[in-house]
């Protein structure tokens, strides 16, 4: 399947070409010509299926016409070797628990697949050392990293804002060594976006090393997001409560809702989404006045969230012509102080024993304020609260259980390179600070 740019001044991209460039010439995303429909008989059927087995029905109807399929099912299954529960929070409120994988985090799907497709492409085309870059507000560089870590002839920089990651999400990619070198950046997220963004475009530096991204960005990292979402209504089937089934996602870089959006269009039958924001309501004001007036990004408590100027944004008004009514017609939107955020871990955490993160918290409340009375509601809780530990223990008064693969990190040795974020001495680094 071809690949264009939704700024659509560059060349048509293969997959392969698509997965390795990260970022279109005219730093435009990349798209696929076509959304494949599902058969309804799979729709019928999908409560019957595991996980794996509807994510590779899905991810055959992105990508098999330029992956074996022996090879894109082995991808698929090595990717989703762990679990991701529904879990019934309140009344007509359920929990899918995304945070079971290595990273105990929603991005570990993307940031496994990714580095297994890339690595197919890297061994059948013999290329020479890929290097991805990639900028991350929290949970996408723990993801990526440990997702490509060890993998042969990829080497992974994780740009991150200095001083606005948690200590657990900060060790999970800044101890690694090999393959992986961790960029502590003196600025924000949208600092550490503009740096990838600004290298991709830099003809020098892609002469003197071959580049991709491992942000949402890159096709091969947000399209198996769309996984959840099957995954989610074949839950809800399960229990009856498919009907009417709204679907909340915290949203930062919006890849994830992204990857929602391009399962509706296969025929996922969910009634709505919601896009639940922090105080980065740039999507949110869109919703309500049709005008997207990008901002630098503020700190907040859910900081996986702090995006001032979603990159997926320009993938959604592509997937909907531009039509700012339809857009509204399938996305509603909420946005949240730390203060309603805080509220709202404490008072769901007493009233139902059920522990929020940040992020999931948005996302419930969204849905607690938004639900129809016909309507049932799933939030993607995104990440284990844990990985927040001290903002959660100080909102409940309690502690907190550290998993051992989080504690496992903790003893690590933090190693990282500061920079500052003028991109001339991101770009001095790369062509001679990194060998």
């Amino acid at each position: 399947m071809k690949y264009y740019s939704t700024n659509k001044q560059a060349s048509d991209a293969s997959l392969e070409e698509a997965v390795i460039r990260g970022l279109a010439s005219d730093k435009g995303l990349y798209m696929p010509y076509e959304i494949k429909s599902l058969p309804q008989s799979f729709y019928d059927e999908i409560e019957n299926f595991s996980f794996q087995e509807i994510a590779y029905r899905v991810a055959d109807a992105f990508f098999g016409e330029d992956v074996p399929a022996d090879v894109l099912k082995q991808i698929v299954y090595d990717t989703l070797n762990f679990d991701a529960p529904v879990v019934k929070v309140k009344d007509h409120i359920y929990s899918l628990e995304l945070f079971h994988g290595p990273t105990l985090a929603f991005k570990d799907v993307g940031g496994r697949f990714m580095a297994r497709l890339l690595g197919y492409f890297i061994r059948k085309e013999g290329k020479r050392m890929v290097n991805v870059l990639v900028a991350t507000s929290g949970d996408t560089g723990s993801a990526v990293a440990n997702g490509f870590l060890g993998v042969e002839g990829i080497h992974v920089y994780v740009l991150y804002p200095k001083g606005k990651v948690s200590e657990i999400q900060e060790k999970q990619f800044t101890t690694l060594g090999q393959n992986i070198t961790a960029i502590e950046v003196d600025g924000s997220f949208d600092d550490c976006q503009a740096l990838v963004k600004n290298a991709f475009m830099d003809k020098e530096l892609k002469e003197h090393m071959l580049l991709t991204s491992a942000n949402s960005i890159n096709v091969a990292r947000f399209l198996p997001q769309a996984f959840y979402y099957f995954y989610a209504y074949a839950q809800m089937k399960k229990l009856g409560k498919a009907d009417n089934l709204v679907i909340c996602v915290p949203s930062g870089n919006f890849g994830n809702i992204t990857a929602g959006l391009f399962g509706k269009m296969m025929g996922l039958p969910i009634k709505r989404f919601v896009a639940a924001n922090n105080r980065n309501d740039i999507f949110y004001q869109y919703l309500k006045t049709g005008i997207y007036l990008p901002r630098p990004s503020v700190a907040t408590i859910a900081n996986a969230m702090d995006v001032g100027n979603p990159s997926n944004f320009a993938r959604i008004l592509d997937l909907y012509k531009g039509d700012y009514n339809a857009i509204v017609n399938d996305i509603d939107g909420e946005a949240y102080t730390d203060e309603q955020i805080r509220e709202t871990v404490q008072k769901t955490f007493e009233e139902t024993g059920y522990l929020l993160d940040p992020h999931g918290a948005c996302g419930y409340r969204a849905l607690a304020e938004n639900l129809k009375p016909d309507e049932t509601g799933v939030f993607l809780e995104t990440a284990h609260p844990a990985k927040f530990l001290q903002t959660v223990e100080s909102i409940i008064g309690m502690k907190v259980a550290i998993p051992e693969k989080l504690q496992a990190f903790m003893k690590r040795k933090k190693q990282s390179i500061p920079l500052s974020k003028d991109f001339y001495a991101f770009k001095s680094y790369l062509m001679h600070g990194s060998k």
